[in-house]
């Protein structure tokens, strides 16, 4: 079982990752894969959610789990037995439990070795940045100007494909 985030750019199992994407290419890189609804996959998401909505879930096997506070979230973690756990992140939990950070963090880490495990944000901040810190990958995907081939992403740190010369470079001219 993998995940797909871009071309050449996949989340494996026994891994905690935190991913920092637009909210298109998650739920892109999610809805794509059919065997993602054969897996034991728990959802967890804070105060609000950004894509829950838009996640295909015909599957029995995808569970929901909305914890309001950072105590929550970390017995939610604790509690988990799934095959995947998708955690998409909310700063609010922590709003004077930044106290908590290290052990959610270790506690991602620690299900990141039984589970796929991934850590998602589509604008990272201070507290997504401390809770990566123990993430074994961080994957970046910024959006680019629409590409012709309607892509329009890339994963930083990732290669582009042609020739690898940067695009032609203007200088203003004074008169």
């Amino acid at each position: 079982m993998l995940i797909e985030l871009s071309r050449g750019v996949t989340i494996h199992p026994g891994t905690f990752t935190a991913v920092i994407a637009p909210e298109k290419k998650i739920l892109s890189a999610l809805n794509s894969n059919p065997d993602l609804q054969r897996f034991l996959f728990l959802y967890v998401s804070g105060n609000y959610s950004r894509i829950l909505s838009g996640i295909s879930r015909t599957s029995v096997n995808f569970e929901v789990r909305r914890p309001f506070t950072a105590d929550q979230l970390l017995n939610v973690i604790h509690e988990s037995g799934h095959t995947i756990v998708f955690v998409e992140h909310d700063p609010t939990l922590f709003d004077g439990a930044e106290r908590l950070l290290d052990p959610v963090a270790s506690a991602l880490r620690q299900a990141g070795r039984e589970a796929l495990v991934i850590l998602w944000t589509p604008v990272s901040e201070r507290s997504f940045a401390a809770l990566a810190r123990q993430a074994d990958r961080i994957i970046e995907i910024i959006p680019e100007d629409p590409a012709p081939d309607g892509h329009g992403f890339h994963a930083r740190g990732s290669c582009r494909e042609g020739s690898g010369a940067p695009g032609a470079q203007r200088t203003l001219e004074v008169s």
